[in-house]
Order: structure tokens, then C-alpha cells, then sequence
């Protein structure tokens, strides 16, 4: 069978997506749905047929599925749409823009039976599913602390797009969340948040940087720094080889540290005593290898799987909402000053 995919917004991880599409056997893209004229070249591209909107795709082509790659603020009425034609729809992140956009997403999925999948392609990757094995094995003994760097810059052309000014689209909800995901993936369920942010470089609606307490429900913290202000090295995109955008260095930008001993990613480096545990012992660290397939290829492959319904999610809408919740808990707290509990 031939899963037919359509996508919705042509910007830059829509074209990615398209890409990724023409990667995976079995396959294809069916159409691209944006009113610009990016739409109608990545769908030329394609081979794919081009619409100005969703609605008039489904009514005129209907897919398989659907990938939402639109502005965040469109995610909500985008997915709903598919949930409503019966289409499987993997959404980009964020899920929403608020939590009550999140949770409409989750409630009629789950009435309406229609699975949903949320763009968090980091789970995807070959060496996070190494990472969770190796915590998992309890190589790590009990996590106690955990240390993120989310630092990046974004250059004054990224901002000419108006949409990127506004709420809802500044580092904590495009970039943060996918580190929020990753460490709820990797270290449990996130209790409390305590955090500031900052508008002072660009003094847009969104903020430039935001710094953050977590407290895990193990009972593990957690510190998260993150700026889109910053000239370095220490960021997912420049660290993981993920996408070739960006330069690739040397270095990691998360920890996570444990009684038996601590790993740094991406870069899999598992630290620990050889003998006895203790600061005056030897200590080494162990390279642990890992595939290096394209993370978005392989989510293209599982949501192919979904539609198909051979698999779940790997990365379910609920799991958005979690995200979103942590997500709004910060934002909560930058307001108030005061920290916020989960649950």
C-alpha cells in the first residue's frame, strides 16, 4: 500500500517534510496545501498537486494523512479539520499555542478515534532511544540533577516574518519544547517550574531568554537555560547532526547526572567510576554508539505506520499536552514570579 501524505505549509520544516517524504518507500507526497507561492514550487517539486488551503485539498484530493506544518497558531483548526474527515494528522509542535487549544486537540481525538501525532521528531532519533535504554538499564543509578543549554542565534532576517514577533512564537514554545520533551522522555514527569525570562535584546512580544528550575516527581532537579540571543555552540541543532543547516560542533548541551554515574548529549559520552564510586577515584568515559538515520525520515516511516495501523504514535497527542502543560507552567510562572506545580 502506498500511504499517500499531504502537507499543510510550505515554510522551512515543511519543505523539510516534504523532503522527508520523498526519502521513505512507500511514500508519497500527495499534495501541499499553502496560500503562498512556496506551496505551489515545493508541490511542483514534488510532483504533488497544490492548494491554497486544507479544507479545499481534502475536499478536491483526499490523503491518507496529514502533516501541519503551518504558523502555531493555525494548529488547532488544522488538526481539528483532520479529526474531523477521519484523517490521521502528525502536528507539528507545539501542539497549540495555549493549553486549552491542546487539550480541544486531545479530546476529539479521542472521541472521534483518529490518531495524532505531535512533531517531536527528537524522539525519533537513534541516539535517544539509546539514551532511554541506558537510563532504563539503571547505568545512571537514581538521576538527581539534570543541566539543559538551549543557546542559539537567531539572525534579524528570521524575525521579518510578522508571525514570529508575536506571542506564542518565541524560543520557549518553537525551540524549548522540544527540550522539555526530551527530558520528560529521558528523566520522568516534570512536578514544579520556577522561571524568568527577558525581552531585553530584541524587545519583541516574545521573549529572548528564559532560565528555569525543574523539579521532576522522582525528585530530581533540573536547570534549563535557553536564549535565542547567544552566539554558541551549545544547542541541539548544533550539536546532534541532526540537520545539515546547521554547523556541526563538538560539544553536548544536556547532562544528566546519576548516583552510578552521568551522561552527556548528544554526543552519548557515559561517565563513570570503573571501581569505587567516589571524587578521589579514577573516573572514564565510554563512547556508546549509535545509527545516525535522519530522525524526520524515521517519523515520516512510523507515521506511515500509523496510518496504515500497524503502530500507535510514537509520539502521541497526550504527550503534546504534557509538553504544553510544562510549557504554560513557564510561561505562568515568568509572569508571576512564583512557582508553578503540575499537578
Amino acid at each position: 500500500m502506498t500511504v499517500r501524505i499531504a502537507l499543510v505549509g510550505a515554510g522551512l520544516i515543511g519543505q523539510r517534510h516534504a523532503e522527508a517524504i520523498a526519502a521513505v518507500p512507500g511514500v508519497v507526497l500527495s499534495a501541499v496545501a499553502d496560500p503562498a507561492e512556496a506551496g505551489r514550487e515545493v508541490a511542483a517539486a514534488q510532483g504533488a498537486r497544490h492548494f491554497p488551503t486544507l479544507g479545499e485539498m481534502i475536499a478536491a484530493d483526499r490523503p491518507d494523512g496529514v502533516i501541519l506544518a503551518t504558523p502555531n497558531r493555525h494548529h488547532v483548526d488544522g488538526a481539528l479539520d483532520c479529526i474531523a474527515a477521519g484523517l490521521p494528522v502528525l502536528v507539528e509542535k507545539p501542539l497549540a499555542t495555549d493549553l486549552a487549544g491542546a487539550e480541544r486537540i486531545v479530546a476529539a481525538a479521542e472521541r472521534a478515534g483518529v490518531p495524532v501525532a505531535v512533531g517531536h521528531h527528537r524522539r525519533h532519533n537513534p541516539l535517544i532511544a539509546r539514551a532511554k535504554a541506558e537510563i532504563a538499564e539503571g547505568r545512571l543509578g537514581q538521576i538527581t540533577a539534570v543541566q539543559a543549554t538551549t543557546w542559539f542565534m537567531k539572525p534579524d532576517e528570521y524575525f521579518e516574518v510578522g508571525w514570529r514577533r508575536e506571542t506564542g512564537a518565541g524560543p520557549v514554545h518553537l525551540n524549548l519544547i522540544h527540550d522539555i520533551d526530551l527530558l520528560r522522555h529521558l528523566c520522568g514527569e516534570v512536578a514544579s517550574v520556577h522561571a524568568m525570562e527577558s525581552n531585553a535584546v530584541r524587545k519583541n512580544a516574545v521573549e529572548d531568554t528564559t532560565v528555569i528550575l525543574l523539579r521532576f516527581e522522582s525528585g530530581a532537579l533540573g536547570t534549563v537555560n535557553l536564549s535565542d540571543t547567544i552566539v554558541a555552540p551549545w544547542s541541539w541543532e548544533l550539536t546532534a547532526r541532526e540537520n545539515a543547516a546547521y554547523p556541526a560542533t563538538g560539544e553536548s548541551c544536556y547532562w544528566i547526572g546519576g548516583t552510578h554515574g552521568s551522561l552527556a548529549l548528544p554526543n552519548l559520552a557515559l561517565w563513570s567510576n570503573p571501581g569505587k564510586r567516589s571524587w578521589w577515584e579514577p573516573i572514564s568515559a565510554t563512547r556508546l554508539p549509535f545509527g545516525l538515520d535522519d530522525p524526520l525520515v524515521r517519523q515520516i516511516r512510523q507515521f506511515a505506520a500509523v496510518i496504515r495501523g500497524e503502530e500507535p504514535p510514537l509520539v502521541p497527542a497526550s504527550e503534546g499536552l504534557r509538553n504544553q502543560r510544562v510549557i504554560e507552567a513557564v510561561k505562568n510562572s515568568a509572569v508571576t514570579g512564583g512557582t508553578i506545580r503540575l499537578n
